[in-house]
């Protein structure tokens, strides 16, 4: 079955061309002109992915995405002007998995909508338990449901496969290179922004203090590693 995508621009050039595109590419497009009209339309069938604009009147799509976040882990690709890199932070930062830069060519974007669709689908072949606990978190790989201190956590594709990355290697360390290679592929390595912000979002979902992480720490000048749960001062374990 081929992947549903929501086109949320209310600039009907852009829903053109994204649909357009897409279409061509074998995918099943729908679009909306407002973010009301998408949250609508992703509560009664949720999409495998939304392709959503940032300037948009009345609910932009920041306060959409933060809207469909409550929700949803459906994955989200952010549309941006071109040179405004305080709104890719902030996309980010409010739920977003990637974002695609306005004007953009159809090879740009097709390349990353396959990405984040890549990213979003659970990768069970290298998961050989069917949990995985540190400290007071809990992964349910076969479910892809996290929980901290027995309370879901509500992660996005891409914030889950960062995780898993960490749980799969607890106790080693890992390059932003390599990071950024399994969970975005390899035209993103260089692409330390994202990997800084995606961790800082991570970490506020996971950690009781995201300024002293336990779950997700850094080793300066190396990388970041999920340190192993018996190597950490019972100290710093808290209660």
């Amino acid at each position: 079955m081929n992947a549903r995508i929501l086109v949320v621009d209310d600039e009907q050039l852009y829903r053109h061309l994204l649909k357009v595109n897409l279409e061509t590419e074998g995918y099943e497009v729908t679009a909306a002109a407002d973010g009301d009209v998408a949250l609508e339309m992703i509560t009664s069938r949720v999409p495998d992915l939304v392709i959503l604009d940032v300037a948009m009147p009345h609910l932009d799509g920041f306060a959409t995405c933060e809207r469909i976040r409550q929700f949803s882990d459906v994955p989200v690709i952010m549309l941006t002007a071109r040179g405004e890199e305080q709104d890719r932070v902030h996309g980010l930062n409010v739920g977003a998995d990637d974002y695609v830069l306005k004007p953009f060519s159809a090879t740009e974007l097709v390349a990353r909508v396959r990405a984040v669709l890549r990213r979003a689908k659970t990768n069970q072949q290298n998961i050989h338990k069917r949990h995985f606990s540190h400290l007071n978190l809990r992964i349910d790989f076969a479910r892809a449901e996290v929980w901290r201190d027995e309370k879901p956590v509500y992660l996005s594709a891409t914030e889950y496969r960062l995780l898993i990355q960490f749980a799969q290697n607890a106790g080693r360390i890992l390059s932003a290179e390599e990071l950024l290679t399994a969970v975005w592929g390899d035209s993103y390595r260089e692409d330390k922004e994202i990997l800084w912000v995606s961790i800082a979002r991570l970490r506020q979902k996971l950690e009781d203090d995201p300024h002293n992480p336990l779950h997700i720490v850094t080793r300066s000048g190396l990388g970041y590693m999920m340190p192993l749960s018996e190597n950490i001062p019972q100290s710093e374990k808290g209660s």
